[in-house]
């Protein structure tokens, strides 16, 4: 197609999307509350702050529209519980803010107008996630690692009020009895309690059990399953009354709606071929929320996201929302909701619906920071590969002032997420704009073991990490090249944590990609399985096999089994601090890299962990990126540093 516009190299294009304006248009938002109090309706929400280290504030918008801040730094809300954390932050009915302080995982509580007080002891061992406020009391996950070995874990009570005057009665054991917990939900006269709780070696995602006990006196005297079993994973019970609760299972491979009473048993409220329901990595995680009438209001996900509201019978209403991707259903009051999420132009933000009319208002964020012209259409990218159907979402490069060379294809970023459970939604992240305004296209694959297409999908990868996974980026990727999308020998593949496992194997053992990125990637499966945290110690069970009798598969799939393939140019990039994917892993890759004489840069970033949080981090690992993919391809990135490889 003939061009009006000039015409520069692939890579080298100038584009107004700096690293720090990616960094500044890409909070996280954790949570979201409406606070009714005398004054009027508030509605709060957890949002990070780049700029101060990656903290997590609350900030709160009042009756007026005003916006200020609840939780000042140096105050950081961030739950340690599982690693990934979760539930952080919750408000009382008074308006009083809880949250888990990062630095020492107590809990404290802020009263209006005055400072934070602790409501947990200072004891070190301990962590709690999960808050939730019901029936007088904050309710909470705790975890100990008091004494040696695995942690202990138990849903706690904690007195808001004051009235505790020991430690005992200041953090109160309700009931424990598995390995791990999650979601606890009070019923509203404060008889029940109802939460997820599963065991190793299974993930909250393979196989669960909801349970529901007697409260007396606060503590559970005794519990029924009512939910769970082989090859099932119920999730987020809520209560609708004092008798009625309301869950999400998946008998049928799909995440739906289901409801429980004593009575009744459990019926099934609705048969959508879409998934109500997700990975549990963060004990915050919500995905719909029971509204007036018996209705809800939920997120349907297959491939992209979806919000509708759901009657009492089954029958759903698309509510038309503005997101497409992770979307989460933080609150219900009447027939409103609160939603978190990502529209299609990549901005994230947070919205009110009302069911009743279908109307969304934004309450923070929601607004991109660039104009529209800027940034990528998703299109959705069905191709075959070895193992059945890979799902991805392609984002060519968009440049409303310049373009490409004539006859020539550009280079393709393949973006492999993590979990390796994660899922992408087809929204155009700030920072796949970054790439594809500099004349970089965009790759985003949901690879045989993604959430988001069903259980059977999911499951494709199990015992087959490092398999189905390298398969089917490989079959994507070759996908672009097939189509004439991307030049072939300029395909690159980028990852993290589990992603980035999958992008060391895909260059260790094949011939697709011409250059690597890896974040905090692994590269010793055994390594991993001896020293990673609790919540994902046997992980490996599933996705591999058990040890010790599949340690002839866990070598096998290792890329730093096969140093022999590495012959590409890779960058490495890794937290100091990170406790899932310690610096050993990458330390062990990046001498295998020197070894073979394989062109490489290393980047440890101090007080990082498992995700990079600080703005400062953020925006240099993102211009060492560009400035690698440059080096590797042969193209002058315009406004970075030039990266020597070693």
């Amino acid at each position: 197609m003939e061009t009006s516009r000039p015409r520069l190299p692939f890579g080298s294009w100038p584009s107004p999307l700096s690293a720090a304006s990616v960094t500044a248009a890409s909070p996280r938002y954790e949570g979201a509350r409406f606070v009714t109090l005398p004054e009027g309706e508030q509605i709060w929400w957890g949002e990070s702050v780049p700029a101060e280290g990656g903290r997590t504030t609350i900030r709160r918008r009042l009756t007026d529209g005003a916006v200020d801040e609840l939780l000042p730094p140096p105050w950081n809300a961030r739950s340690r519980v599982h690693e990934y954390g979760g539930g952080a932050w919750a408000a009382t009915d008074d308006g009083a803010l809880c949250f888990v302080e990062k630095t020492d995982q107590r809990v404290w509580i802020r009263q209006e107008g005055s400072s934070p007080r602790p409501l947990t002891p200072a004891d070190t061992a301990m962590r709690f996630g999960g808050l939730r406020f019901a029936a007088g009391h904050l309710w909470a996950i705790r975890e100990d690692h008091a004494a040696a070995g695995a942690p202990a874990r138990d849903i706690v009570r904690l007195p808001v009020d004051g009235s505790a005057a020991t430690d005992a009665e200041r953090v109160v054991s309700v009931v424990a009895g598995s390995d791990f917990l999650a979601h606890p939900a009070v019923s509203p006269d404060g008889k029940h309690l109802a939460w997820v709780a599963w065991n190793h070696p299974h993930m909250p995602w393979d196989r669960t059990e909801i349970r529901v006990g007697r409260l007396v006196d606060g503590r559970v005297t005794g519990w029924e399953v009512i939910a769970g079993g082989v090859d099932r994973a119920p999730l987020q019970p809520e209560w609708t009354d004092a008798e009625h609760l309301v869950f999400v299972d998946d008998p049928d491979g799909r995440w739906n709606l289901h409801a429980w009473s004593a009575s009744a048993g459990v019926t099934r409220i609705d048969t959508a071929a879409a998934d109500t329901g997700g990975p549990l990595w963060s004990l915050g995680a919500r995905w719909y929320a029971p509204t007036e009438g018996g209705h809800a209001i939920a997120v349907r996900t297959d491939g992209s996201d979806r919000v509708v509201t759901v009657s009492p019978a089954g029958e759903d209403r698309d509510l038309g929302a503005p997101v497409t991707a992770g979307a989460s259903v933080e609150d219900a009051a009447g027939g409103r909701a609160l939603i978190i999420g990502t529209r299609t132009d990549g901005a994230s933000g947070v919205w009110v619906v009302d069911s009743a009319t279908a109307r969304w208002e934004s309450v923070t964020g929601g607004e991109a920071a660039w104009p529209a012209e800027w940034s990528p259409t998703p299109v959705a990218v069905t191709t075959s590969g070895p193992h059945g159907e890979v799902h991805a979402f392609a984002f060519a490069p968009t440049n409303p002032d310049v373009a490409g060379p004539e006859g020539e294809l550009p280079p393709y970023l393949v973006l492999v997420h993590g979990g390796p459970t994660g899922h992408v939604g087809g929204a155009a992240s700030p920072k796949i704009a970054y790439f594809t305004s500099r004349g970089i296209g965009v790759l985003d694959v949901n690879y045989g073991g993604s959430s988001g297409y069903g259980r059977a999908y999911r499951d494709r990868l199990r015992g087959m990490w490092g398999v189905v996974d390298v398969d089917d980026v490989s079959a994507a990727a070759a996908h672009l090249a097939e189509t004439a999308m991307a030049d072939p020998a300029r395909i690159a593949i980028e990852g993290g944590s589990a992603g980035g496992w999958t992008v060391l194997a895909a260059i260790a053992r094949g011939t697709v990609f011409a250059a690597g990125i890896s974040r905090y990637g692994v590269g010793d499966a055994r390594a991993l399985a001896a020293e990673t945290h609790d919540f994902e110690a046997r992980y490996l069970d599933g996705l591999i096999g058990p040890l010790p009798d599949a340690e002839e598969l866990y070598l096998e799939r290792s890329p730093l089994s096969h140093p022999e393939g590495f012959d590409v140019p890779m960058l490495l990039l890794q937290g100091a601090d990170d406790e899932v994917v310690p610096p050993a892993q990458a330390e062990a890759i990046r001498h295998a890299l020197t070894a073979g004489g394989v062109p490489h840069a290393y980047v440890l970033y101090d007080g990082e962990g498992h995700g990079f949080r600080r703005a400062e981090t953020v925006i240099h690992a993102l211009e060492t990126e560009l400035a690698f993919l440059g080096a590797a391809f042969g193209f002058t990135p315009r406004d970075v540093a030039p990266l020597a490889l070693s």
